[in-house]
């Protein structure tokens, strides 16, 4: 379980495609600091450390990870938004985030506006009922409030600090990300569509 509050935007020191899928290396200033096993959230998908060495830590990427993400779409020296699984006891800035990712969608649009950046990410039909105004959407890793929603797409105002401490910086048209919607309106789908509610 992870809150979508970035801790550290780490790079990509390898990656190369095995048989079995893909194989990530990615440097970040608490590579040494995780153990074998623990789960880190890399660019919002929930992967398993596998080892470590020279500050970097490896993630064996399957092909169904690579089918439903934009991990694929790594290479080395890219960005990546990283972030160590919740504690018991931690502040929870953010929203209940699980690294599921539910769909990996096109970035429309990704202007400067003041000092802010406006950022519309499609939203695949599929999803569209997920999605509310004001409501928290995890974008790579990122929990971000949706200020605007439209019937293909959804808008999110990105604020200074988050534009240059994420991967968002490295985002143009054209870009792929990875969305996880909220838990709760899942869960509430979920009811709904069964008749239990």
């Amino acid at each position: 379980m992870f809150t979508g509050i970035v801790e550290e935007c780490g790079e990509v020191a390898e990656y190369a495609t095995v048989e079995t899928g893909a194989e990530l290396w990615v440097k970040s200033s608490f590579s040494n600091e995780v153990d074998l096993g623990e789960s880190v959230a890399v660019n919002g998908a929930c992967l398993t450390v596998t080892e470590v060495a020279n500050g970097a830590m490896r993630f064996d990427l399957l092909h169904e990870t690579l089918r439903l993400t934009n991990l694929g779409d790594l290479h080395k020296f890219a960005p990546v938004n990283l972030e160590r699984s919740l504690r018991i006891g931690d502040r929870l800035s953010g929203h209940f985030v699980q690294g599921h990712v539910d769909a990996c969608a096109e970035v429309k649009s990704y202007d400067s506006s003041g000092q802010d950046h406006r950022l519309e990410v499609a939203l695949p039909g599929e999803f569209a009922h997920l999605v509310v105004h004001k409501g928290s959407i995890c974008v790579n890793g990122i929990s971000l409030t949706v200020a605007e929603l439209n019937d293909r797409s959804v808008v999110i105002w990105i604020i200074p600090h988050t534009h240059e401490i994420t991967s968002l910086k490295a985002v143009a048209p054209g870009s792929r990300v990875n969305l996880e919607f909220d838990l709760l309106a899942k869960h509430i789908a979920r009811h709904t569509e069964a008749g239990s509610l």
